[in-house]
């Protein structure tokens, strides 16, 4: 049974996640998509499920780079609604359906998506499963999720010490299991694994590892947002990518 919780359904955490850049801007303003995008597998005449599709920045980007059919799912109405609102594409469809409870066809895609969503899943194993069933013989599978040294902490946020100098102060890494914050609204939920749990998970799965990337930002990005220069000091996003 699941018990991820629907938090982008909450009025006061959508009102803030709308807001922010990646929100507002799309796939631009994500400061790690290049770094995604470069994972990805070519387009061209591919089947794409996005899941945790948020606005549907992915899956307009998809069809505009070769994807003929890209089916988005979220377990939020309001996402879902907001990501209709601004399709209009007949080879783009939403569903709304819970992704600890995931059901897709099988091998019926060339490339499954997933940006910064299974670290709410609380059944990785078993949603890794279902991606797997649902790729064709090669077919790829790109996702990020936050970072565990992000999760890990039982306060996540840099402490500065008597020289001024920020540190993040991790503790409970090894200890797997969910984590409440308050981010743009109180009592958010996400499940802290380790690096290795999430890698093991995929191979658990039947998945082959291609890549695996510890984003954070580079000097050119720094240079021109200075107030990223924090996140070099862990990186806040784990990127994979894999192959069935």
């Amino acid at each position: 049974m699941s018990m991820a919780q629907n938090i982008y359904d909450d009025p006061d955490f959508f009102r803030g996640y709308s807001g922010l850049p990646r929100s507002a801007e799309g796939l631009s303003a994500a400061a790690e998509w290049p770094w995604m995008q470069a994972l990805l597998p070519p387009l061209d005449g591919a089947r794409v499920v996005d899941l945790g599709c948020g606005f549907g920045y992915f899956c307009r980007w998809a069809v505009s780079h070769g994807a003929i059919a890209v089916h988005g799912i979220d377990l939020s109405q309001n996402m879902l609604g907001a990501a209709a609102a601004a399709t209009d594409d007949a080879r783009i469809t939403y569903e709304r359906q819970d992704l600890d409870a995931l059901t897709l066809p099988l091998a019926a895609y060339e490339l499954a998506y997933s940006s910064l969503t299974m670290h709410y899943l609380t059944q990785l194993d078993q949603f890794l499963a279902t991606v797997a069933a649902a790729l064709v013989p090669g077919g790829a599978f790109v996702c990020s999720v936050e970072h565990p040294l992000y999760t890990a902490p039982t306060s996540p946020a840099f402490v500065a010490d008597a020289a001024g100098h920020a540190t993040w102060p991790l503790d409970r890494y090894l200890d797997e299991s969910p984590r409440t914050t308050d981010w743009l609204a109180p009592g958010v939920v996400k499940q802290h694994r380790t690096i290795a749990t999430y890698v093991t998970a995929m191979l658990r799965a039947g998945l082959t590892l291609t890549a695996i990337d510890e984003w954070g930002p580079t000097p050119e990005q720094i240079a021109e947002h200075p107030d990223w220069s924090l996140e070099r000091e862990r990186p806040p996003f784990l990127l994979l990518a894999a192959r069935r």
